[in-house]
């Protein structure tokens, strides 16, 4: 489980003689700036990493929520972290790992050698280990970043593909069938896509299901190794951490960045309602 590290596996590590950079990718839908909490703690020597800032591209909302962010300026914020070549980078936060696969998604096929921190903070507390408060200032590191497809499919792609693969909303139910309030301006999900919730490849505490009970779960749904898939949710966070998931239990999964909410905003793109992937369609 190469994307995956347990507490243990940092120490591990680090007695290996590899330097160990962590990022605390605090963030939530509904609490989108989280340097307060990392401020009150966080794991020593862990820098923030702001993911509506740093982990997106703002101020453009025809892509979608979270575009991403321009190559040049993930570099500069690599360095920021103080992320130097060769380190081992990991990624952290307090809601199930969903945003720290948000930037383990966007490093790892760019040069970085990163990986999600299985329970996140809450899996080191449970260990007994301190935390440390305030801010950390860290050296400019010498990480590169190269110009490679972090794995994502566009909105053109991610269309046709329900006729020779498996698209997958990886949202509620509630929101996949347009019954749920949302930030966009309509329900519903993409025509053809089936309904798989991120939060079935989560156990109570916060960590990922064993590999292979998530390879059970998506064989369920017609996915296995080979198969053509691709992950959306409301804004490319969530879909994230569904493709961590799928990588564990070898299913290279691709990531619609626009996801619903640039298809929402797309005219006359259709959208379907009902629980069913063809059900009840209209255009947006």
């Amino acid at each position: 489980m190469a994307s995956l590290l347990s507490v243990d596996d940092i120490d591990v590590a680090r007695a290996s003689g590899r330097t160990v950079r962590l990022l605390d990718v605090r963030w939530r839908l509904d609490l989108p700036e989280g340097r307060p909490a990392y401020v009150a703690g966080h794991l020593p020597g862990a820098v923030y990493v702001d993911l509506e800032r740093e982990l997106a591209s703002p101020g453009h909302p025809e892509l979608g929520r979270h575009p991403l962010p321009d190559v040049d300026d993930l570099r500069a914020s690599v360095r920021r972290w103080g992320i130097d070549r060769g380190d081992l980078v990991v990624a952290y936060d307090d809601n199930d790992g969903v945003a720290a696969a948000r930037a383990w998604w966007l490093l790892r096929r760019r040069g970085i050698d990163i990986r999600v921190l299985d329970g996140g903070i809450g899996a080191w507390i449970a260990a007994g280990l301190p935390l440390q408060t305030g801010d950390v200032a860290v050296a400019p590191g010498n990480a590169d970043v190269i110009d490679a497809d972090p794995g994502e499919i566009s909105l053109t792609d991610v269309a046709r593909l329900p006729r020779h693969g498996v698209l997958v909303d990886v949202r509620s139910p509630e929101q996949y069938r347009g019954r749920a309030a949302a930030l966009d301006p309509v329900g519903g999900h993409i025509p053809g896509a089936i309904n798989l919730p991120a939060v079935s490849h989560m156990l109570p505490d916060g960590r990922l299901r064993a590999p292979a009970e998530i390879a059970a779960t998506l064989e369920a749904h017609g996915i296995r190794p080979g198969t053509p898939v691709a992950v959306y949710c409301g804004s490319a966070v969530a879909s994230a951490h569904s493709a961590l998931a799928y990588e564990l239990a070898g299913v290279d999964a691709r990531v619609y960045t626009g996801s619903w909410s640039q298809w929402s905003r797309t005219s006359g793109q259709p959208v379907a309602t009902g629980p069913g992937p063809w059900d009840v369609t209209v255009s947006a």
